[in-house]
């Protein structure tokens, strides 16, 4: 803000400068460094005197607040003219204390001070909204796109917690807390970063579910190493790359497979690792299906870091992998 201050100053110096001469001599020089210094001496008063005020103006509505800067600037501008005359009558470059064309010196400089007050406060206040406007939208993107997912092993998992209701209570209660600890989750601030710890025991929950129906078909396989404990990541970004991995993967193989997840920390790079094997006959509604998640991710990774996370995706070896990378975020 100094330097859109300052740099705002010496272009009205130099405007001004332009104006007053026909041709860029030393009589022209002297007057931009005079005016220069008196702009800049203007710039530099005023954000120190609205940085004192700024817990006050903080209180005001919008309206009043424009009002009450637009005063204080014009306040300096008329302390510093003043200050100026009479710095420069007792340096010797003027011969009267008060000279003749004071208050003509005074009204342009109020003028030019009030143009171009007004102008700066409503560019500020366009800025702010518009700050405040992109956060709304980058949150209700990300709202958006939490919202769609909605895990389609729910009905699944009830139809597993039916069948366990009669033969083993114990066991189907604790598959409602689980299903119950997921969709908390989902329903959860989208914008809150969840220790990747937490997201490790959600992934384990949704996995134990995805087991009562799958049985030995699904074999799982974590390797962490290297994680900062405090490491931050978005809520349900596991989740979904594990639930790809055993509808496109797992499910449509009759042996079914392993699903191996990798988490380590390289530099202030959060990488992660998920690997499926690769379905016996391709479907194309799988396929289909598959990038549409992976794309949600991908936007949901974007809206939250923008270019330091990225979502790459490999297939070799009959094997089917996908590797995310974030920014390491400590909590």
């Amino acid at each position: 803000m100094i330097i859109k201050f300052v740099l705002l100053a010496e272009l009205i110096a130099i405007v001004t400068t332009i104006g007053r001469n026909n041709e860029f001599n030393d009589q022209a020089w002297q007057d931009f460094t005079l005016l220069s210094l008196f702009a800049v001496f203007i710039a530099l008063c005023s954000i120190i005197v609205l940085k004192v005020a700024s817990p006050l103006f903080k209180r005001t509505s919008t309206t009043t607040g424009s009002v009450f800067t637009l005063l204080v600037l014009l306040l300096v501008t008329t302390l510093v003219t003043d200050a100026v005359i009479y710095l420069l009558h007792d340096i010797g470059l003027i011969q009267e204390r008060w000279p003749p064309w004071r208050e003509s010196f005074l009204i342009r400089s109020l003028m030019i001070a009030g143009i171009i007050g007004w102008f700066g406060v409503r560019y500020l206040i366009y800025q702010e909204r518009a700050v405040v406007e992109g956060k709304l939208q980058q949150e209700a993107k990300l709202q958006a796109l939490q919202s769609r997912i909605r895990p389609h092993f729910l009905f699944n998992s009830l139809n597993s917690v039916a069948s366990l209701t009669r033969s083993d209570p114990a066991k189907a209660e604790a598959v409602l807390h689980d299903l119950a600890d997921l969709f908390r989750v989902l329903l959860a601030d989208a914008r809150k970063l969840v220790p990747v710890t937490a997201e490790r025991e959600i992934s384990r929950q949704y996995l134990e579910l995805e087991k009562l129906r799958l049985g030995d078909r699904l074999q799982v396989k974590w390797n962490v190493s290297n994680i900062p404990r405090a490491a931050l990541m978005p809520a349900l970004t596991l989740q979904p790359l594990l639930e790809n991995a055993i509808y496109h993967g797992i499910e449509p193989r009759f042996a079914g497979g392993l699903i191996k997840i990798e988490m380590w920390h390289e530099g202030e790079t959060l990488n992660i690792m998920i690997s499926n094997p690769l379905p016996d006959v391709q479907k194309e509604t799988h396929g289909r299906g598959n990038k549409i998640a992976q794309e949600n991710i991908r936007q949901r990774l974007a809206t939250q870091f923008g270019d330091a996370a990225s979502m790459q995706v490999i297939q070799e070896g009959g094997q089917y992998h996908v590797k995310v990378k974030m920014p390491v975020i400590r909590g």
